[in-house]
């Protein structure tokens, strides 16, 4: 249950600014100090951001995940990086990411670098003082789960099929969750949207074992999130935007806070909250990230107040629909400021 009710968070990722982007297509022509000060100075960026808006949950915003040779999938040995995506022209989709081969044992000797992540962080941060109405500012790490990642991986002789890959992963991503904790890490978010994605035509059942063998053993040790949305790859969903093949049985999960996708979709299936709520704390998307239409204090106050008829306060997050990486970042900065101003508002009346 939330220390803080009304709480407001984000998912992970924070929209790079222009010069990181000119930067990441050009890495090679950096030293590795210079690559550090660059990763460095973004997350300045993205802190920034996130605090002037007064979140109770920061990230670092995934800025230093710029390019494959500093993703997951570098730090995972047993793979071929593709070198270029299979499509490059043309409206934005998601066969314009490309998949990596496999040719070997999957293994991270050097974790998936989430830590190192999680640390600058903190680093960057400091002695922050509070910002908000709650006792601080709390720092959380993203980290995608292992069925999310085997999605861009090709099955080989030695994986046969993406189950096999996700199994492979578990054991990885469920190491580096234990390294986060051991580090101090004390809110982590396992973002499975894959899950989500393809529950309508996967077993759910299966899925909740994947996720619960995956945090089973920082369960009780760290807040466990998880986001579930639609795909947000260039704005663009991938799956079925319905939450009715996933429950009940994605109630199963062992986390602390589920989030759910909910402004983009006009809050259909909003009363889902209701349930979840009765198990978890559950985040709920209140501002669209695909849309440049920016919420209203008014806006977000009657969302908020929406929710409260489902769910207790302190049971409720308030965060966007998803990572803000595919928004600009004046709209994600507007966007956050009256989410936050909203959500206070509210807030505010409940005292």
């Amino acid at each position: 249950m939330n220390s803080c009710p009304l709480r407001t968070s984000v998912i992970g990722s924070y929209p790079f600014p222009g010069w990181l982007e000119l930067a990441s297509n050009q890495l090679d022509r950096f030293g590795p100090d210079d690559l550090a000060e660059l990763q460095n100075d973004a997350v300045i960026v993205a802190v920034h951001d996130q605090l002037e808006s007064g979140l109770d949950v920061i990230t670092d915003g995934e800025q230093t995940r710029l390019d494959f040779n500093l993703s997951f999938y570098g730090y995972i040995d047993g793979i071929d990086l593709e070198s270029s995506p299979p499509r490059r022209w043309g409206p934005p989709a998601h066969d314009q990411r490309g998949k990596h081969r496999v040719k070997g044992e999957l293994k991270a000797p050097r974790g998936l670098g989430a830590v190192e992540e999680f640390e600058r962080l903190r680093r960057v941060v400091g002695g922050i003082p509070s910002v908000s109405g709650c006792p601080g500012v709390t720092l959380k790490a993203s980290v995608p789960g292992p069925y999310t990642l085997s999605g861009r991986l090709l099955p080989n002789a030695q994986y046969l099929d993406r189950w096999a890959l996700t199994e492979a992963l578990l054991p990885l991503v469920r190491s580096e969750l234990e390294a986060l904790v051991a580090a101090g890490c004390q809110e982590i978010s396992v973002d499975e949207p894959s899950m989500s994605c393809y529950a309508h035509r996967e077993d759910p059942r299966r899925f909740v074992d994947i996720f619960n063998r995956t945090v089973e053993s920082v369960r009780g040790k760290t807040r466990v999130c998880t986001h579930l949305c639609f795909g947000n790859y260039k704005a663009r969903a991938v799956g079925p935007r319905q939450l009715a093949p996933m429950f009940p049985t994605f109630l199963d999960f062992h986390c602390d806070e589920m989030h759910v996708e909910m402004a983009s979709r006009e809050f259909a299936e909003l009363d889902c909250i209701t349930a979840i709520a009765a198990r978890t704390d559950v985040a709920v998307g209140i501002v669209d990230v695909k849309s440049y239409y920016i919420e209203s204090v008014d806006d977000i106050t009657r969302r908020v107040r929406r929710c409260l008829e489902l769910a207790p306060a302190d049971r409720l997050v308030f965060a966007p629909d998803c990572g803000l990486s595919q928004t600009a970042r004046w709209a994600s900065k507007r966007k956050l400021a009256t989410m936050v101003a909203g959500v206070h508002q509210v807030r505010r009346e409940l005292v």
